[in-house]
């Protein structure tokens, strides 16, 4: 059996040791694991807020489309989505009775087709002969251009006549008239 000198046997102790070490920093700290970092941050950056924003539109015809107001919008610039605080829409498109929706927050997402509005949604109409109807849920997907909100939470709809209750709704604002999805329950006083 052969013997290694004292300094052969340091020099192959000191190769292995620098070997291990080598192998677990790649293993903890890879290239790779600093770049699957970054899309987390670039995700974030805001590239633009508004603070106490207010928005108008008009139709074609001049009449008015709604206004839109909120405490603060953040535009997301990597995933051109926008987050809102405390969003309120009057909901007008030509007519003299507009829909008022309000929420503790919302997101517009990419393109501006559809808006989340998350926490206490609120939905209100009184319609021309002064019958209010209010609508209460906690999460509601609205299509502007479409007229048209839906959602699976639960609905609470409280008019002149009762409160109706129901999981899901999909509300058509043109024709003022809402499609409950399942578990139905009413409590209405006939007059």
């Amino acid at each position: 059996m052969m013997s290694l000198s004292p300094t052969l046997r340091l020099g192959l102790l000191a190769l292995a040791l620098t070997t291990l070490l080598a192998a677990i920093g790649y293993w903890n700290i890879r290239p790779e694991s600093f770049m699957a970092s970054a899309p987390l941050e670039e995700a974030e950056t805001i590239d633009f807020y508004a603070e106490k924003a207010r928005s108008i539109q008009f139709q074609a015809d001049g009449s008015l489309d709604y206004r839109l107001t909120a405490e603060r919008l953040e535009h997301v610039q990597a995933t051109d989505l926008t987050r809102i605080s405390a969003p309120a829409l009057l909901l007008h498109r030509g007519r003299e009775q507009p829909w008022q929706v309000r929420s503790q927050r919302g997101e517009v997402l990419p393109g501006g087709d559809q808006v989340e509005l998350i926490e206490q949604v609120q939905v209100e109409r009184t319609d021309a002969r002064g019958r209010q109807i209010r609508l209460h849920t906690e999460r509601l997907s609205v299509f502007p251009e479409r007229e048209f909100a839906s959602t699976a939470a639960a609905v609470r709809i409280e008019a002149a006549n009762g409160v109706t209750t129901a999981t899901g709704l999909e509300a058509y604002f043109k024709d003022g008239r809402m499609r409950l999805l399942s578990n139905v329950r009413g409590q209405h006083e006939i007059r």
